[in-house]
């Protein structure tokens, strides 16, 4: 990687002043934002994770996940490091910071769009009905973070009979997987480099296509899969597929944090989080509700973001001199720093948006097996057409003989 443009992952680059998000980021790591908010109290949501905001340090992993909350086409994020880092805290805490999408209230998924688009043969019979009496099928709701268990099987990830159902009122009804729910939400994977190889290619599949089917006998049903891809491994613990690898578009590699005043603040939070953690989300409820506000500006202002000839020149430029043959490499790296411009406030994502985001994006996309192997091609068909010009060669002078 060393092509790549050296950036501090914990500074903004040169010339941009910080947004209100990378400024939130840089507060919260200072410990007076604990004296300045303890006073508020806006109330407290039923489930409790550790507040993003409170993480200290690790600005390169906190700012690959607010980018792919702001910019589903990022393509997710993959966290390599040892246990003990941060990584599942991390990705729990979005939780509290998350924006609101459209979703159906259906259980089949039916949204006006499939209306408009096929008509009534477009959705289920309740919701055709519903929208023939102008009622809505749809509700605005926060996204939310669907986990994928380890242990799950591959019934309850895409889905399949309701086995209560089918014992108690003896029939038959399909239901929706853990994909299904993941819908237009993130889907978090831990240790996802353990997951069963059959549980990899649904993930890989419903991925790829934005929808899955399901069938059951004579029974089928196909549900939407749109979501953000977030993974946390240990590579102690082997090694992530190829496949599933490359359908995470940021990687980042989360290592422990060396200096004595960070490790020092880090267990001073986590201990107050623990001894009263009502008290601790009250302390930073403020800076939380900032965030999420800053995000879904963020998310509204991303439609209007073009990028700059001078950033796709540069976005190229490495793709080309990093020898890497994906083609999902410049899609995450301009999608990437386009978020990051819309998290700045800007409609124009420029050079600088771009390094930003370049070592995120292009880190292990470079595939040096591939690399060897076009090079062990390229000798062969050298050799080859060595060999057919000596032939024509001979030809030629024998029948000039």
């Amino acid at each position: 990687m060393s092509n790549l443009p050296m950036i501090d992952p914990e500074r903004v680059p040169e010339g941009h002043l910080p947004s209100a998000l990378m400024r939130i980021l840089s507060a919260a790591s200072t410990p007076a934002l604990l004296a300045k908010s303890a006073n508020i109290d806006l109330g407290l949501a039923e489930h409790m994770p550790f507040p993003f905001l409170a993480l200290v340090g690790q600005t390169e992993m906190r700012v690959a996940l607010l980018l792919a909350v702001i910019n589903p086409n990022v393509g997710g994020v993959l966290l390599i490091g040892p246990r003990g880092t941060g990584k599942t805290t991390a990705v729990r805490s979005l939780s509290d910071i998350l924006p609101e999408v459209e979703v159906s209230t259906c259980e089949e998924g039916c949204l006006p769009e499939d209306f408009e688009r096929e008509g009534a043969a477009g959705v289920c019979p309740n919701c055709a009905a519903k929208l023939a009496r102008g009622e809505p099928i749809t509700r605005w709701t926060a996204v939310k973070m669907v986990e994928l268990p380890l242990n799950a099987r591959l019934e309850d990830v895409v889905g399949g009979v309701n086995e209560r159902i089918a014992m108690q009122q003896q029939r038959v009804r399909l239901e929706r997987g853990i994909l299904a729910r993941a819908d237009q939400n993130i889907l978090y994977v831990d240790e996802v480099n353990l997951l069963e190889d059959n549980i990899v290619d649904a993930i890989l599949d419903a991925a790829a296509a934005g929808s899955y089917t399901v069938r059951r006998g004579a029974m089928v049903g196909t549900y939407r899969s749109r979501f953000v891809l977030i993974g946390s491994m240990n590579p102690e613990e082997g090694n992530l597929r190829p496949q599933l690898m490359d359908r995470f578009g940021l990687r980042v590699v989360v290592r422990g944090l060396m200096a004595r005043e960070d490790r020092l603040e880090i267990y001073r939070r986590v201990s107050a989080f623990r001894s009263n953690p009502k008290a601790f989300l009250r302390q930073w409820a403020g800076v939380m509700a900032e965030a999420r506000t800053e995000i879904e500006n963020a998310r509204d202002l991303l439609k209007q973001v073009a990028l700059t000839e001078q950033a796709l020149d540069l976005g190229l430029t490495l793709v080309r001199e990093l020898d890497i043959d994906s083609h999902r490499a410049e899609f995450t790296l301009f999608e990437a720093a386009r978020a990051y411009a819309a998290a700045d406030g800007r409609t124009q994502a420029d050079v600088g948006d771009v390094q930003a985001v370049a070592a995120m994006a292009l880190r292990q996309r470079r595939s040096e097996f591939m690399v060897q192997f076009a090079q062990q091609q390229q000798a062969e068909d050298e050799t080859i057409r060595q060999h057919a010009a000596a032939k024509r060669n001979a030809q030629k002078d024998g029948q000039s003989a």
